[in-house]
């Protein structure tokens, strides 16, 4: 490959795991650094996603501001990955799912909480909660999907080197699956 692709990356509901899988490939990632360039990514602090080859997405989508941002990273990247169980199936933000988000709030707010006064906020800085949270896949199309709680450090290494390479993506057994 000639020139490097640009890279971008997202945490939505999640625990930012997936990043650090990421950061995980150690020494690999010296291999990466001359086909690859960051845009939108704690690394680089980009705040808005540019015009980007690959996206990477981890997390739920639980609130507007992740619809956003999802939104944004379909628009602009060629090739769009769902990131580990929260973004594929909503993953542990998603087990709020089977109560209100009325429910949730009071329990979270109001109950137990030892405070004079409690309230659920109401600020217009705060991002608008969905009523469930969503895989991602059920907001925008998904090219490729790394499973794992997070995905190991090797799959998204060779995720990535084939992908740059142009060879078909494939994974061994245990990269993969989760006995």
């Amino acid at each position: 490959m000639s020139s490097p692709i640009k890279v971008a990356t997202a945490s939505l509901a999640g625990c930012f795991g997936c990043h650090m899988s990421l950061l995980d490939i150690d020494e690999r990632l010296i291999d990466l650094v001359g086909h690859i360039q960051f845009d939108r990514s704690p690394l680089t602090d980009i705040k808005k996603v540019g015009p980007c080859d690959l996206g990477l997405i981890e997390g739920g989508v639980c609130n507007a501001e992740n619809v956003e941002i999802l939104k944004a990273f379909r628009r602009q990247c060629k090739i769009l990955v769902a990131v580990g169980a929260c973004a594929i199936n909503g993953g542990v933000p998603a087990m709020r799912n089977q109560y209100s988000l009325a429910e949730c709030l009071e329990e979270a707010y109001l109950h137990g909480t030892g405070i004079d006064n409690p309230q659920i906020p109401n600020d217009p800085e705060l991002p608008l909660l969905l009523n469930q949270v969503h895989p991602i896949h059920e907001v925008v199309w998904i090219d490729y999907f790394l499973p794992g709680c997070p995905p190991s450090a090797d799959t998204i290494f060779t995720f990535l080197d084939e992908l740059l390479s142009g060879r078909p993506i494939q994974f061994a057994y245990q990269q993969i699956h989760y006995d």
